[in-house]
């Protein structure tokens, strides 16, 4: 798709951009009732890209009333499953056929490397919808096992309208991971991008309703998540939340659903991911590698970043040297050249707010190894050294406390079970991460962590065909897989008596 493309080929393409910057309801652009807007800014430069639509309750009830209107007509929700897959199929042909502009637009509006959106953000959104697309005559109702006379029969019915509360860190896929399901079991969906990246959001639903998707049935309403979404989390014809982004956030929409209707509501929050090598890892290289990945990649903005390494002490000093050395290869670059690998934190205030944790870091008492300073500042955009913190306690602020952003603090352990001990001391459980050449050792761990994903020699593994969500406060339902469609549908019971 782009692979040939230089800085300057990537530039070329960016003053070409035609940015889509108001509310998308009932299938066309609109402003926001009140004609706010908000500055989108570009963390690659610090510049104003647009200004986008600040929807807020009345925008939301009219995209809540045209899903509604949507859902209860028929127009999807009751169209033959063969003929939603063909759309939906059409829908992820649309995404790859525009793959480099959605690209450009996800690096210039939350700063991650261009080479990571064309590669990794455009196919992984595509592949989601498609997946779903391809899922959709391939669920199958079921009949109980009564006695003779009874035929019972079990429905699996779309919930109505769902509202889809989206974070900055992967604006794209987040949002795939929300609309495949939703979309393929027949439900009308109000999507409320994150401020701070709202443009693929807005491209994607244009491209779902040229694709063949039904006016009404996706409706997008950027905004602020105290307006829009606080909106979205208290309508009261909202059947059902699903929402990505921190605990202090997806705790208010428990008490949104509370005070309100009573929704459903699916949350994958925040996450403290525990990376453990130990010492008869069978490649300490490689798992060096995952580690500085495991925290570097998407400049840490990651829910499941491995940013606690629990190192063996008696190999702590060499292994945290190998990490070392793939991290200052990691170092921050313009996000619009294919060879950067590490680009810009979401915004200036996010910025300053990994900056005050690494403050905290070396207030705590924890050594300082690498990194710990912005990085770029005569570009104008936002950006920070990968950072390394050793002599970590586990009850330091930097270890306790959801980052976002590229700080690894490295812990160490005596054995194994004071590795699992420090793992699990924490609020989160969203994934863990475990180096080790011995089988029993591998499935102990496995068994022992209280996290959604443990990955054992390898960090970040899965496909769309594996659950995502965490135990604890990281959450609770899961994105991707099969699974997923649970939380957008009801099981309806038909019983029948035969006479």
């Amino acid at each position: 798709m782009s692979a040939a493309l230089s800085l300057d080929d990537w530039r070329g393409q960016a003053a070409t951009l035609n940015y889509r910057n108001q509310c998308f309801i009932d299938g066309k652009f609109a402003p926001a009732a009140s004609g706010r807007t908000f500055d989108c800014i570009s963390p690659v430069d610090g510049k104003v890209l647009t200004q986008v639509a600040s929807g807020d309750v009345e925008d939301v009830d009219r995209a809540v009333a045209s899903g509604r209107k949507a859902f209860e007509s028929g127009v999807w929700a009751k169209m033959a499953p063969r003929d939603r897959k063909k759309v939906m199929l059409a829908f992820a042909d649309a995404i790859r056929a525009h793959g480099t502009e959605l690209a450009l637009l996800e690096t210039l509006d939350m700063g991650k490397p261009i080479a990571d959106s064309s590669s990794i953000d455009v196919p992984a959104t595509a592949g989601c919808i498609q997946y779903y697309a391809e899922a959709i005559d391939k669920v199958y109702d079921e009949v109980a096992p009564t006695a003779s006379n009874v035929v019972a029969m079990i429905l699996r019915e779309p919930l109505g309208v769902v509202g889809a509360v989206v974070p900055w860190n992967f604006p794209m896929i987040m949002a795939a991971w929300k609309l495949g399901p939703a979309l393929a079991t027949g439900n009308s969906v109000v999507l409320k991008p994150a401020e701070q990246s709202s443009l693929t959001a807005l491209r994607l639903a244009e491209l779902a309703v040229e694709a063949g998707l039904p006016e009404g049935v996706l409706n997008v309403v950027p905004g602020l998540g105290e307006e829009a979404g606080q909106a979205i989390g208290r309508h009261m014809d909202v059947d059902a939340l699903t929402f990505t982004g921190s605990t202090e956030v997806g705790k208010f929409f428990l008490k949104y659903s509370g005070e309100s209707n009573m929704k459903r509501v699916a949350l994958e929050c925040g996450g403290k991911t525990p990376h453990i090598v130990l010492p008869d890892a069978h490649d300490l290289d490689i798992a060096a590698k995952n580690a500085a990945f495991g925290i570097f990649f998407n400049q840490g903005e990651v829910c499941n970043a491995g940013s606690r390494l629990l190192v063996h002490e008696t190999i702590k000093d060499a292994f945290l040297e190998k990490v070392m050395d793939w991290g200052r290869k990691m170092a921050p670059g313009n996000p619009l050249d294919p060879k950067t690998t590490m680009g810009a934190i979401v915004d200036e205030q996010q910025m300053e707010r990994v900056l005050g944790y690494i403050e905290k870091g070396k207030e705590g008492g924890a050594n300082l190894r690498m990194g710990g300073v912005r990085a770029r500042s005569d570009s104008g955009g936002f950006y920070v050294e990968p950072t390394i913190f050793d002599n970590v306690a586990n009850d330091m602020t930097i270890a306790r406390e959801e980052i976002f952003g590229p700080v690894l603090a490295t812990l160490t352990f005596k054995d194994e079970e004071e590795a699992m001990k420090i793992a699990n001391d924490t609020i989160y459980g969203l994934a863990a991460a475990v180096w080790t050449s011995d089988v029993n050792k591998a499935m102990k761990a496995a068994r022992a962590l209280r996290a959604g994903s443990v990955w054992i020699n390898c960090f970040d593994g899965g496909d769309i065909t594996t659950p995502f969500g965490g135990f604890k406060q990281s959450g609770f339902g899961r994105d991707k897989s099969m699974h997923a469609m649970d939380k957008f549908t009801d099981l309806k019971t038909v019983w029948i008596e035969l006479h």
